[in-house]
């Protein structure tokens, strides 16, 4: 029986501490990543930082072929599918959580068929036939806010109130998941960091990490290296965020986070070390 703290994610039930997130390492392999320019724009090269992730502690790999910055122009399916196959392939045999970052219901399927364990939606599962892919299968689930779609989604956005429309669209997800049959304890909340937000929004929404711990599905927070890190310590190249990421990583974790999506394992990994050893 999964205890409160569990995420059931395909072949592994994955156990989140309080303070002591899970590190879920990123591997881009787009040629317009924001983060590293595409420079894992290859199997061999994304298989490599593969490696480089999981020998500096990250707990669970997210891959995607499809980037999902700001402006970000769509990816043919299979285009998108050519990239990820034979990462996938290879990553699924090292016995570790492999998670699969796509808004397309058939890219899921196939990811699936291969052994994926996590499908990361950034558009909440929302695509034709995407729940029921996940509801036929064992797969665990990330569902994450995005106010419109990322080609626009930063023009403008607006709300009256973020944290409470954030947490209406995720709840109105979940209820749709679980009568679909997919349970709480496959599924954490993602509040969609710079996905149809300012970095007022943001910060709202990070303040709230607290809150959406508490519900019925943990919560998964990915800032790293995002565009809310370079307003806040004036640095533009997102290589240059490392030291910002790792704070607010840090935050998240004294307020709850199951989950820490980043580029930067080992820094955010030492971090962590050093801030709970001085918590505890």
């Amino acid at each position: 029986m999964l205890t409160q703290n569990q995420w059931k994610a395909g072949r592994f039930e994955l156990t989140w501490q309080t303070q002591k997130p899970l590190l879920m390492g990123i591997v881009n392999i787009t040629p317009d990543s924001f983060s590293d320019g595409g420079k894992h724009n290859s199997t061999s090269s994304a298989i490599a930082h593969a490696q480089r992730l999981l020998s500096e502690g990250a707990d669970i790999l997210d891959i995607g072929g499809e980037s999902t910055r700001p402006g970000a122009e769509s990816v043919a399916l299979e285009a998108e599918w050519a990239r990820l196959k034979p990462v996938l392939q290879e990553l699924v045999r090292w016995n570790v959580p492999v998670s699969v970052d796509t808004m397309k219901a058939e890219i899921m399927r196939r990811a699936i068929e291969l052994g994926v364990d996590i499908l990361n939606d950034v558009y909440a599962f929302r695509d034709k036939d995407a729940v029921q892919v996940l509801a036929e299968s064992q797969a665990g689930a990330v569902v994450m806010h995005m106010q419109g779609e990322p080609r626009s989604m930063q023009n403008r956005p607006e709300y009256d109130d973020v944290c409470t429309e954030v947490s209406d669209f995720l709840a109105a997800r979940l209820n749709v998941l679980a009568h679909a049959g997919v349970p709480s304890s496959r599924v954490l909340l993602d509040p969609g960091f710079g996905f149809g937000k300012n970095l007022q929004h943001n910060l709202a929404l990070m303040k709230r990490t607290s809150w959406f711990a508490g519900q019925a599905s943990g919560v998964l927070i990915g800032v790293s290296r995002k565009r809310m890190i370079g307003e806040l310590t004036g640095q533009e190249s997102p290589a240059d965020r490392v030291s910002g990421s790792v704070a607010a990583a840090l935050y998240a974790a004294g307020q709850g986070a199951a989950v820490l999506r980043v580029h930067d394992v080992r820094a955010t990994l030492d971090a962590l070390k050093v801030w709970q050893a001085l918590v505890d």
